[in-house]
């Protein structure tokens, strides 16, 4: 019997809904609407696992009242994006998310551009995240499907990792055959690894209908990060379709994925 639909089987995909963007269109204007909790909320009823929003440095988007609210008023798991500076680890312990995930920030870049180099960063890193995990708020480091990554975030005492997916989703939209058949290679490498040292294992960046189910077939992955996707979608058929939407290219990806693996236990 398939794990997709039941969020308390083993094998059940999560599904985080970044909102960051909802936040983008109401800051175009500078007022309060469409209101980001609000949106949270839609997430929520349409399937979300989890809400996750990115406060930059630079407050591009999401703004500091709205982690208060986000945290205060939904019912799913608060997942904070914040780069690792003392700045945001204050913000981070007063809040207490249920999780955080420390990315790379530049103020020139349009969107995260990379991983985090967890191994380079080594020195700097660790203190943010031992605070971090004495506050009881679970860390995620965002980084390269590279083993030097995953071993550095192990040797951290990172639990989970999230994986950058940019590189598949650009090659898949370039029609890349070859790059795209490579990087989804190395996703899969790295979730085998990752789960191996005992890390749990996500992805997100850039995953839209037409590249989420690879990735989601690949079954050490425990959870998916989507926003910018969701929300321009959004447009055409409504946030909460668009969440439903993905939810079940998920499932199915998941579902397909588990059907060659059950076909040849009953085979035996």
């Amino acid at each position: 019997m398939s794990n997709t639909g039941n969020k308390s089987a083993p094998g059940y995909l999560r599904l985080g809904v970044n909102i960051d963007h909802v936040a983008t269109i109401r800051n175009a204007r500078g007022n309060d609407h469409p209101d980001p909790t609000r949106a949270a909320k839609l997430a929520e009823e349409a399937g979300a696992d989890g809400i996750t929003a990115h406060l930059r440095e630079d407050r591009r988007h999401i703004r500091d009242a709205d982690i208060a609210r986000l945290k205060d008023e939904i019912g799913l798991p608060l997942n904070l994006e914040m780069a690792a500076t003392p700045e945001m680890l204050a913000i981070a312990l007063r809040h207490k998310p249920h999780a955080c995930c420390i990315v790379p920030e530049r103020r020139e870049e349009v969107t995260t551009e990379g991983g985090l180099d967890a191994a380079g960063l080594h020195n700097h890193l660790k203190p943010i995240v031992d605070r971090l995990g004495d506050a009881g708020i679970r860390v995620s480091l965002f980084i390269n499907a590279e083993k030097r990554q995953l071993e550095a975030a192990r040797s951290l005492g990172a639990p989970v990792v999230e994986l950058h997916t940019g590189a598949y989703c650009d090659a898949a939209m370039e029609r890349q055959s070859a790059k795209r058949d490579a990087e989804l290679a190395r996703l899969a490498a790295a979730a085998r690894e990752g789960t191996a040292l005992g890390l749990e294992v996500h992805a997100g960046h850039g995953l839209t209908f037409d590249t989420v189910g690879p990735v989601a077939s690949l079954p050490e992955l425990a959870e998916l990060n989507i926003g910018h996707f969701l929300v321009g979608e959004a447009i055409f058929v409504g946030l909460g379709e668009s969440i439903r939407l993905m939810r079940a290219a998920m499932d199915a990806a998941r579902r397909a994925s588990e059907a060659p693996a059950a076909s040849d236990k009953a085979s035996r």
